[in-house]
């Protein structure tokens, strides 16, 4: 598990992934939380990106691909986090099927914004 400052350090060394949709982590809207945007360094890698039209995880060849295509197999440390960490949690079984193992921030970005201090970052990057 991860904490806000460890999050912050695996998207500086690593590849930390945010699983919300594109439009909250691009920061254009935010139906849930006060403040829009995402942790700065990471990477958008949405839940219907990596399941079915029926909410099941893709097969493991196609996991393999959409994950690889995100950077997991290039570091040594992988984060995943999302609005409330129960997205990141599927997320990470998805990863795992594929023999990644990510570490959670479980707070997620509800979290990550009660601390004015801490950078946020909008856009696609």
């Amino acid at each position: 598990m991860l904490d806000a400052a460890a999050a912050a350090e695996v998207a500086r060394r690593g590849i930390l992934l945010d699983a919300r949709a594109t439009e909250r982590f691009e920061g254009r809207t935010e139906p849930i939380d006060a403040v829009a945007g995402h942790i700065p360094g990471a990477r958008n890698a949405p839940l219907d990106e990596f399941t079915g039209a029926d909410g099941r995880l893709l097969d493991k060849e196609r996991l393999h691909a959409y994950f690889a295509s995100k950077g997991v197999f290039d570091s040594a440390e992988v984060g995943a986090y999302c609005g409330s960490g129960i997205t990141a949690a599927r997320m990470a079984l998805a990863l795992r099927q594929i023999g990644v193992t990510p570490a959670v921030y479980v707070g997620s970005w509800s979290e990550w914004i009660t601390d004015p201090d801490r950078p946020v970052a909008t856009g696609a990057e």
